[in-house]
């Protein structure tokens, strides 16, 4: 039988990354259907894309998913951290957004599987090697999908200078 607050952070990343909620789209809903030339656009030369959201949200999950796991650090599997240029040639190419996209999908799934695996006594500790306790590290991170869903809905109506 799976722990009643176990369940229930499962559930919050779940619906702001992939699953329905009431707070409407969250991270993979405002990729849904994303063209390489939406995903490229930056709002001004020194802006980020959302291309460089995707990744960015990606490196985020496999950084709670390391902080709960213990994984080694530089595991991900691009090199650097936080933020990458993309897309790496011009224009971008379908095949390579499509690459990063699943990158985020296969880090999401690495994080459930942390998470689901948590005992419960586990959950108000700190984590191994900061100063956040593992449940702060759970919502915080369901917290980011849901605030770069908002910032790739609102660069995808800027734009085509929709409303």
């Amino acid at each position: 039988m799976r722990n009643a607050e176990i369940g229930l952070l499962l559930d919050l990343i779940d619906q702001s990354f992939d699953r329905k909620s009431w707070h409407g789209t969250n991270l993979r809903g405002s990729l849904r259907g994303l063209t390489v030339d939406e995903a490229e656009w930056r709002p001004a030369p020194d802006r980020r894309n959302v291309w460089e959201l995707i990744l960015h949200s990606a490196y985020w999950k496999y950084a709670v998913t390391r902080r709960l796991t213990d994984l080694p650090r530089r595991s991900f599997p691009l090199k650097g951290s936080n933020f990458w240029v993309r897309p790496t040639t011009s224009p971008g190419s379908e095949g390579e957004l499509k690459a990063d996209i699943a990158l985020l999908v296969t880090m999401h799934v690495a994080l459930r599987h942390a998470v689901a695996k948590l005992k419960p006594a586990e959950l108000h500790a700190t984590a191994p090697g900061g100063t956040t306790t593992r449940i702060a590290l759970v919502t915080g991170v369901a917290a980011h999908d849901i605030y770069h869903a908002g910032q790739i809905q609102l660069l995808k109506r800027l734009r085509t200078g929709k409303r």
